[in-house]
């Protein structure tokens, strides 16, 4: 078991609630009564019960613009065309053609495939590509992509959270990485 406070205690957390679907009413969830946003859409509920189980902390994503906005403020944001996602990053989507024009729906990253897509772990998508991504009533684990990738996976991650998690230096996502010393290359 991944020790309180880590980027493993978040996947951890979210991989013990694969499969996991609502109900029985639309939108009920164990995630939304934490929250206090019961019978709402719950993929930021779902953000937020994990990373709590998990002991990281995370700005409030039950809206989910509202959480990326606060990852802005707090200098943890990194755009989507420009990022280097880590696992334990929280992504944030605008699905194109969902008549919602704007971020609408949160996940956690799993894994980088270093070619434009993540595998995410999200609450309340679809487990195929036929439901609603954004409102499918399960936690399923999906493909997403940030960047122009060979798989030609639609680009719908339009930024990543980076929470500060422990035993991380807090940096800013966005700093160059630091020199290395001329004399022993540490």
């Amino acid at each position: 078991m991944a020790d309180k406070g880590t980027a493993a205690k978040l996947i951890e957390v979210a991989t013990a609630e694969l499969g996991t679907i609502e109900g029985p009413k639309d939108n009920e969830t164990k995630y939304g009564a934490y929250t206090k946003a019961n019978f709402q859409p719950w993929c930021g509920s779902f953000v937020n019960w994990c990373a709590n189980e998990a002991g990281v902390k995370v700005p409030n994503t039950v809206y989910t613009p509202g959480g990326a906005a606060a990852f802005k403020k707090a200098n943890a944001w990194i755009d989507g065309d420009i990022a280097d996602p880590d696992a334990g990053d929280i992504a944030y989507f605008d699905f194109p053609s969902d008549g919602v024009d704007r971020i609408s729906h949160v996940g956690i990253v799993i894994k980088d495939n270093g070619d434009g897509t993540v595998w995410c772990i999200e609450g309340n998508t679809s487990p195929d590509e036929k439901g609603s991504q954004r409102n499918g009533g399960q936690v399923s684990k999906k493909l997403r992509a940030y960047k122009k990738n060979p798989k030609k996976v639609m680009i719908s991650i339009v930024g990543f959270g980076r929470p500060k998690f422990k035993g991380a230096a807090a940096a800013d996502p966005s700093a160059p990485a630091p020199a290395k010393c001329a004399c022993c290359g540490k």
